[in-house]
């Protein structure tokens, strides 16, 4: 049964900040534990340099930032403790599911290391992180209940790989602490605000809304409302429940991922919702195939249990959409992709009205920088000598009037102001266009993939059999 235990690393009375990392560091990197370096892993960093990386980063974040800690106040870095039950997982695995644990909890935002000892009955995993953030601009905010969080996040990656969990955690002392099982049937009470917010907010970004705009219409939607306040910030206030002061939206109320920032992020589908297990679907794989191409019965262990996941994935997207229908999936694939396609034919329409726009434009400064030059030429009854002296202004008006003829195919040439304030509207057209059509795009990704792996799974087509999309 998998333990999770966190711990703060600062650096101890007559030990400098360099001897504190190294020494824990080097403790988990110990060879006679990990088998000789065997099962050690890293994400953003070296295992042989970590501990001067971590260094590194912390003189970048106080350069950058000018921010500085009292030696006893300053934490170096995190461990967390992961521990397995005997005999349930092999070094590698838990390396493995140690560093995705790591990957999950940091979001990627930090430099970890995971050591895997192998020297006591039950495997554990050593996994420290860096305190401050790969860009040396922050550092990681220990939110209350953290450690709740982080066994809530280790229970999920154990069941995902078939692993035993603590279902009932006895506490660990009598005093003023809560054990993990009494911290989770409270969360069963009543919401507070925030975590009302919490959940709307998740919620609506569900929706995949195209700009911020949209999502904070779904916002006032779901009862709330918004007030912009000093310095471009977003504040919520639940309507007619009894919430009397506004909550901002940034990460230090809400907790982290729930900056504007991130819900910006979070709508350009550049992140994941912090805590949301999103279904990445995939088409299932022709393991037949690929064992005939030469891959050997590890691929082949892999590719069962890669598939039976997208088909899991595949019927829980249909149940929960309400496709129980094949025909019903079907069509909705359909009307996916043909809004995807007419979205994709207004950008393209609309990029070659901005490109004629330009081009007017250009041609028209053209025009009338060279007009002069053509009107002398014109005076001097087409001079042979203005003409050599000139030739170069003289094509350049040609050129200039050859363009605006073709661009404008007859019709009047508008004025400048004109074709400027059409440039502005058709910019701002193609930037909501584009918005919508990275949506349309993923929805129709999404549910031509769940249709493709529901027909394998209804025995309609092979397994990672690629079709010609219908438009």
């Amino acid at each position: 049964m998998a333990t999770t235990t966190l711990l703060q690393r600062h650096a101890g009375e007559g030990e400098t900040i360099a001897e504190a990392i190294r020494d824990c560091l080097d403790y988990g990197k110990d060879p006679e534990k990990t088998e000789s370096g065997k099962y050690i892993s890293a994400y953003e960093c070296d295992p042989a340099t970590v501990a001067d990386e971590f260094l590194l980063a912390k003189a970048s974040y106080a350069a950058m930032t000018g921010r500085e800690q009292k030696k006893e106040n300053d934490v170096l870095c995190y461990q967390i403790r992961h521990s397995f039950y005997p005999g349930e997982i092999t070094p590698k695995e838990a390396n493995r599911i140690g560093y995705e644990l790591a990957m999950r909890w940091t979001k990627g935002r930090h430099a970890f290391i995971v050591t895997t000892h192998t020297d006591k009955q039950h495997i554990h995993c050593h996994i420290y992180y860096n305190s401050t953030t790969l860009d040396c601009t922050r550092k990681f905010r220990n939110f209350w209940g953290s450690s709740f969080a982080l066994r809530r996040l280790s229970d999920r990656l154990c069941l995902e790989n078939g692993l035993s969990i603590v279902e009932n955690p006895k506490p660990r002392s009598k005093g003023k602490y809560r054990n993990y099982g009494e911290w989770q049937k409270e969360r069963k009470g009543p919401l507070s605000y925030q975590d009302r917010l919490r959940l709307a907010i998740d919620t609506a970004l569900a929706e995949r809304p195209a700009d911020l705009d949209e999502f904070l219409n779904l916002m006032k939607r779901a009862g709330y409302e918004v007030k912009t306040v000093r310095g471009g910030g977003i504040s919520f206030r639940l309507t007619g429940q009894g919430q009397e002061r506004f909550t901002r939206l940034r990460a230090s109320t809400l907790g982290d991922g729930y900056d504007l920032q991130d819900v910006l992020a979070a709508i350009e589908g550049k992140e994941k919702r912090p805590g949301r297990s999103e279904r990445k679907i995939s088409l299932a794989v022709d393991i037949q195939a690929k064992l005939a191409a030469g891959k050997g019965p590890g691929y082949e262990r892999w590719a069962k249990v890669f598939n039976i996941k997208q088909m899991a994935a595949a019927l829980a997207y249909i149940q929960d959409n309400g496709l129980t229908d094949y025909e019903q999936l079907a069509q909705k694939a359909t009307e996916a992709a043909d809004r995807f396609h007419a979205i994709s034919e207004q950008v393209k329409q609309t990029e070659q009205a901005m490109k004629t726009n330009a081009g007017l434009k250009a041609a028209t400064v053209q025009y009338a920088k060279t007009r002069p030059v053509f009107e002398r030429y014109k005076a001097t009854k087409y001079s042979r000598k203005f003409l050599a002296e000139h030739e170069a202004d003289l094509e350049l008006y040609r050129a200039a009037q050859a363009e605006m003829r073709s661009l404008l195919g007859g019709a009047k040439l508008p004025k400048m102001d004109v074709l400027k304030e059409e440039g502005r509207k058709l910019t701002a057209k193609k930037k909501q266009l584009y918005g919508e059509y990275q949506k349309a795009r993923r929805d129709m990704q999404e549910i031509v993939t769940i249709k493709a792996n529901i027909d394998t799974l209804l025995g309609y087509t092979e397994p990672g059999r690629k079709h010609e999309k219908e438009r």
